[in-house]
């Protein structure tokens, strides 16, 4: 099974307000670290928000930060919430399906089944668990310092 780029952006996201829970983050700091474009980003915030994975301030020392504790956050939630009813093939998609097997095909169910044992074993998997004395991820999260001039 293959993510999305939108849910790998929003396990990224998700993993710096959780490592940074002390403080909000900005868009610009986490596009840097986690080398995402901003644009990408900024949709990928509006998602998070509205789900209320994500809490955000607007204003010049706005940002964001986790809407709820980083342990009450699954990892199988965020990828159905963010990836939706993405098809996992043709014949998933009744509205462009034009493979005539589809009412007799038993490999529909099967990838059906392997779908949800994949989200299952990732419901067992909080964020907290992803970043918590995780120190190798802790230091690559580490905001870039400005270069001092002069």
């Amino acid at each position: 099974m293959r993510i999305t780029k939108r849910t790998n952006i929003a396990v990224r996201l998700l993993m710096y307000c959780a490592a940074h829970q002390d403080r909000l983050v900005t868009k610009s700091e986490i596009a840097e670290v986690c080398n995402i474009s901003e644009n990408h980003l900024a949709q990928v915030i509006n998602q998070l928000s509205q789900l209320d994975y994500l809490s955000t301030q607007r204003g010049r020392n706005g940002g964001m930060m986790l809407a709820r504790p980083a342990g009450q956050i699954r990892i199988g939630s965020v990828f159905r919430d963010v990836e939706g009813n993405l098809p996992l093939a043709e014949c998933f998609a009744d509205a462009d399906n034009t493979c005539p097997l589809t009412d007799a095909c038993r490999l529909r169910l099967a990838l059906q089944d392997a779908a949800e044992v994949f989200y299952a074993s990732l419901d067992d998997i909080t964020l907290d668990a992803l970043v918590c004395n995780n120190d190798q991820l802790l230091q690559i999260l580490q905001p870039v310092a400005c270069a001092r001039v002069g």
